[in-house]
């Protein structure tokens, strides 16, 4: 699962646009909290750690929890949508939802694949073809995975490794379960098909000319 977050965070009292570019101009990238049966209330966060957490990949649909002066322990929080900078790239506004462990949510969690030495067809030249980087499911907000491992042992060109393929932890399921959907293809080597369209155009060509032939 994946490390939690710890994001400083307290009330913003000037709301609107004028009320969030003073926030930026102080250091704080302003947010909105909502959920958890409870009212939205406009928040600032540290622009350090929510700076330091996007471009860690742990910003968006990762568990945090938020430390609010003045109350008991701490709140957690997923990162549901954040607005970013369009000449800078940087965070600028961030929407948290509170969680609990009841919490379920949609969440794409993305994959990685192992033991790409140990696949005969890629040893052969065939291609990793990448068809999901990352993999939709429902999970508890509080036990999100942090990436799946998919595991290509032994697959040859022309296998297909699909959502089947993928164990996932008690509590969590794919969003979509109409079908077994393809992740990736070992591909064949760029000149092995080369050569298989060059075949079947010296193909096709030879059965042209034999029609032709026939009528005359």
């Amino acid at each position: 699962m994946a490390t939690t977050e710890v994001f400083y965070c307290e009330a913003r009292n000037k709301t609107g646009t004028g009320g969030a570019r003073a926030a930026r101009r102080e250091g704080w990238v302003p947010g909105v909290l909502y959920g958890g049966d409870q009212d939205p209330v406009a928040v600032n966060l540290r622009s350090n750690e929510i700076t330091k957490a996007f471009k860690t990949g742990r910003l968006i649909s990762h568990l945090a929890n938020i430390d609010v002066p003045g109350e008991d322990g701490q709140q957690p929080v997923i990162a549901r949508a954040v607005q970013i900078h369009p000449v800078k790239g940087l965070p600028m506004h961030v929407d948290l939802m509170r969680v609990n462990e009841k919490t379920r949510i949609d969440v794409a969690v993305p994959v990685r694949f192992i033991n790409e030495e140990e696949s005969p067809g890629l040893k052969k030249g065939g291609v990793l073809n990448v068809v999901r980087h990352a993999v939709e499911v429902y999970a508890p907000a509080t036990s999100i995975p942090e990436i799946f491992e998919i595991d290509v042992t032994g697959l040859e060109v022309g296998d297909s490794i699909h959502a089947s393929a993928i164990k996932l932890p008690e509590g969590v399921t794919h969003v979509i379960t109409d079908r077994d959907f393809t992740i990736a293809t070992i591909a064949a080597p760029s000149a092995l098909r080369s050569s298989d369209d060059a075949s079947s155009e010296e193909e096709t060509e030879e059965v042209a000319e034999g029609e032709e032939a026939k009528e005359e």
